[in-house]
């Protein structure tokens, strides 16, 4: 078994003395790990830094088995993501992200949808909000996708305000008024015609409403914590819009 794809490093860890098991998520080929001789020499562990784009040969004698890896450097972003804590933060909790999705199962916008971000983690409004529509995108593929598009107590298409935290549907400022408190608040940027940027406040908002249906939905389910990484990036995003306000 063989087959040749560009992936994007998610991490490493240490095999015997000098190799690695690199993860990477590939743009045909899923999440996929693979065995990377000689790993932890001076010349190949820079490649392997979350982050850095490669060109990636995976070769096993059986599908099923971890297989190994050739590796060769398309883009090296490492060193340019250490600059700031919403890089260092962003790329960590992405990772977490997609290894909440089963290994090995293709997710091809998403590899998309990783590379845009990576190239825009060092400005936090712009940041912020892709990691919002990536973790929108997430939940879509696990099969718990938000639906922002239209009011679920009149089918309205505007003025959306509101998700309902029981169905995750939209829900109009008209329609939900009365129960606002116990609604979750739908940010004006995720709407479906706004050509607003996302500010802090509503940068806030919609981590609110994704962090509330990926803990129902996901985290709890499963038994698992939500990501130090993802807290961590969201305080830098914050706290970056607000010095620039």
């Amino acid at each position: 078994m063989q087959w040749q794809d560009e992936g994007i490093i998610l991490g490493v860890r240490q095999h015997g003395e000098t190799s690695v098991i690199a993860e990477a998520m590939t743009r045909e080929h899923g999440r996929h790990l693979g065995l990377v001789r000689g790993g932890r020499s001076r010349r190949m562990q820079p490649l392997l830094q979350p982050g850095n784009s490669v060109a990636l040969n995976w070769r096993a004698r059986l599908d099923q088995h971890l297989g190994n890896y050739q590796v060769e450097a398309l883009e090296l972003r490492a060193a340019r993501l250490m600059e700031t804590a919403t890089a260092v933060y962003g790329v960590q909790a992405i990772g977490a992200l997609l290894r909440l999705l089963p290994e090995r199962d293709p997710h091809p916008h998403l590899f998309e949808a990783f590379g845009i971000i990576l190239g825009h983690l060092h400005e936090p409004a712009d940041a912020g909000e892709l990691f919002i529509r990536f973790e929108l995108a997430v939940l879509d593929d696990l099969g718990f996708g938000l639906d922002l598009k239209r009011c679920a107590a009149t089918g309205a298409t505007e003025d959306l305000a509101f998700v309902s935290p029981k169905s995750g549907r939209a829900v109009s400022r008209s329609a939900g008024q009365a129960w606002a408190g116990k609604m979750l608040v739908l940010p004006e940027f995720l709407g479906k015609t706004s050509t607003r940027a996302a500010d802090r406040e509503g940068l806030a908002s919609a981590f609110r409403l994704t962090g509330y249906f990926l803990e129902r939905h996901v985290y709890e389910p499963r038994g698992l914590q939500a990501p130090e990484a993802r807290a961590g990036f969201i305080q830098a995003a914050l706290k970056a819009l607000g010095s620039a306000q």
